[in-house]
């Protein structure tokens, strides 16, 4: 049996007459409406006539405008909607515990965040408002976070989240153009009033449209409005800023300038520094970032690479086989409680492998690695100088201190290579600019084709001038610079 119905009949209200009183007087009168859907007669009493009228007269509305019943109560499924309407803060939490399970630690990190920001344009009072900060410290931290949500908080942020639970607006509200409008605006502002970057926007849009399609499953909107809204989202930028890309010569001097670290200390009672080179994580880190700049890694999955992952001659061309992934989320977030949360690799099946190829340069730098540093007991290459997984901020201060190092100040200001994730880039720019078919490029990168357009599609345009000299050579065309006609008949000497 479906759970709605358009076969509804609706019968005049009946007045019903109770006992007569002792006294001598009528019963009490009272008014039904009775209607019957799918075969089924559902009645509703009223004390009034009035009330009964009015009941009745939505559902001959609903039967009007060809809405559908439910099966289950009889009511239009508009009705039904308003019995089941929630706070917005209540369904929020609901949305983020249906997608606790199945959803990547980044992932439940960035629901609460984008959640939490909707929530500051969906607040119903004032009064007794704690600031946005500590409201949205509540969120994040705690309320759409379904394994501490119900864990010890200090007094500020209970009392926080205790008010949310009665100051935002239902769930029917968002039914509303004008308040989804608001919704949209909320996105695009930083907590200091400030324009969010363009990709931070339409990630937190891609969740609300996500909650608000849970919605309409359950029953607690008719439609997901979003896309009605006529709202200009800010203009995001895809293609990669060629600036930050390395040429040939500067990539292996900031490999040499990582694998040159040393930390300088002066140890009590002395009066000049001294280098101590075990104390630096540089050195044990530049097959790392190797990895990134001649195989064309993400930090996450070069920072997971292990021995059994590697197929590596004493010299020469080798292989990567990558089969995971560590995305820095924060313990909070991770099910295991560490700050890396290891996976699959991004948009893959689990076990599903991806071969790199591994250029000389790059077999060198893992095979003086491995005799160096050896591995952790589950393989691993690299970790942190306790032996741990390497922490992002480490990856950081270690690239930032090698900029320094290999660039000019001038070099250093500008994003030239500002942050690891652009050796990957300068790779992948490396591989089409010699040649390497667009498929072969993204399989070996971890993405589609039509991606690797639109990311790289500055440095592709680059290459059309080259390319249109190679197709003029196959089809025995002469080159820009052979003159065809010595042009003597034009000279008007």
């Amino acid at each position: 049996m479906t759970d709605t119905t358009f076969d509804v009949r609706i019968w005049d209200v009946r007045v019903k007459t109770g006992r007569p009183r002792k006294d001598g007087k009528p019963g009490k009168k009272s008014y039904i409406v009775r209607w019957v859907v799918a075969g089924t007669v559902f009645p509703e009493t009223y004390a009034t006539s009035k009330q009964a009228e009015s009941f009745r007269s939505k559902l001959v509305v609903a039967q009007s405008n060809g809405e559908a019943f439910r099966v289950v109560d009889g009511l239009p499924v508009s009705m039904a909607r308003v019995q089941n309407d929630q706070p917005w803060f209540t369904f929020a939490q609901a949305y983020v515990d249906m997608k606790w399970r199945r959803a990547a630690a980044k992932s439940r990190s960035g629901n609460a965040d984008a959640l939490a920001t909707a929530t500051l344009a969906l607040l119903a009072g004032r009064r007794g408002k704690p600031a946005d900060a500590v409201l949205r410290r509540a969120m994040t931290g705690w309320a759409f976070n379904t394994v501490r949500r119900e864990t010890d908080k200090p007094p500020a942020i209970e009392a926080a989240q205790a008010w949310l639970s009665t100051n935002t607006v239902t769930v029917s509200r968002l039914g509303d153009l004008t308040v989804l409008r608001g919704v949209l605006d909320q996105l695009a502002l930083k907590m200091d009033g400030t324009a969010a970057a363009a990709k931070t926007v339409y990630r937190k849009r891609a969740v609300v449209f996500n909650a608000l399609e849970y919605a309409v499953e359950r029953d607690l909107l008719p439609a997901n409005r979003l896309p009605e809204v006529k709202w200009t989202a800010p203009k995001r930028v895809r293609a990669i800023d060629t600036r930050v890309v390395v040429n040939t010569k500067q990539g292996p001097q900031l490999l040499a300038a990582v694998a040159a670290q040393k930390v300088m200390r002066v140890p009590r009672g002395a009066s000049e520094p001294v280098i101590v080179e075990r104390r630096s994580s540089g050195p044990r880190l530049v097959a790392c970032f190797a990895t990134m700049y001649y195989s064309a890694l993400r930090p996450e999955e070069a920072v997971m690479l292990r021995d059994i992952d590697l197929k590596l001659p004493r010299k020469g061309w080798g292989q990567l086989l990558l089969s995971e992934t560590a995305p820095s989320a924060g313990a909070a977030w991770t099910d295991t409680g560490e700050r890396r949360d290891r996976r699959q690799l991004k948009q893959r099946a689990k076990g599903e492998v991806r071969p790199v190829p591994c250029p000389p340069p790059l077999t060198a730098m893992l095979q003086q690695h491995l005799e160096q540093y050896g591995v952790v007991d589950d393989g691993r290459l690299f970790r942190s100088l306790d032996g741990g997984d390497v922490a992002e901020s480490t990856l950081a201060r270690v690239w930032d201190k090698a900029r320094k190092a290999a660039l000019s100040a001038e070099e250093y200001r500008s994003p030239l290579a500002r942050r690891p994730y652009d050796l990957r880039h300068a790779c992948v720019s490396t591989w089409l600019a010699g040649g390497v078919q667009s498929p072969q490029v993204a399989a070996w990168a971890g993405h589609s084709v039509a991606v690797l357009h639109e990311v790289y599609a500055k440095v592709l345009a680059g290459l059309e001038e080259e390319s249109l000299e190679k197709i003029a050579h196959i089809l025995g065309l002469p080159s820009d610079d052979e003159d065809e006609d010595d042009g003597d008949d034009l000279d008007p000497e």
